[in-house]
């Protein structure tokens, strides 16, 4: 599954690329986590806690940031199992300035398994880019 997208928050881009490469802003803004713990530089290892529709679980995975190109541009990679199934993605971020604001645009490769497949991908694209507009909101709330 493709996710793509794109959201204006009201934060300069600097602003919003330090916030990314935060461990703590990131476990405080990421939907549903319970740990994120660093496994080493740009890697993590997360529990997370979620409900998608009818479908909810915990789930172990890790995350990655790589292609870093400050403050323009990363790539996600993630990966997480539990009950209900899997999720694998890997995604990009780019932040473009626009005066005291920062647009994000964002594209995933999404692959589900188990549970999380069978809900169907209408019903999952439109749950992730809500839960991808209210990360990147709430990264510009964190103190």
């Amino acid at each position: 599954m493709k996710i793509e997208g794109q959201c204006t928050i009201a934060a300069s881009r600097e602003t919003v690329w330090e916030r990314l490469n935060d461990p703590a802003v990131l476990a405080k803004s990421l939907p549903g986590v319970d740990e994120l713990e660093p496994t080493g530089p740009d890697s993590y290892r997360s529990t997370i806690k979620y409900k998608m529709g009818p479908v909810s679980g915990k789930f172990d995975g890790t995350v990655e940031l790589s292609e870093k190109n400050p403050p323009h541009s990363m790539r996600l990679k993630t990966s997480a199992r539990g009950g209900p199934g899997f999720v694998n993605g890997d995604g990009k971020v780019e932040l473009a300035a626009k005066g005291e604001q920062t647009e994000i645009r964002y594209s995933a490769d999404v692959q589900l398994g188990g549970m999380l497949a069978a809900v169907g991908s209408r019903m999952l694209e439109g749950a992730a880019k809500k839960s991808i507009e209210e990360f990147f909101q709430s990264i510009v709330e964190q103190k």
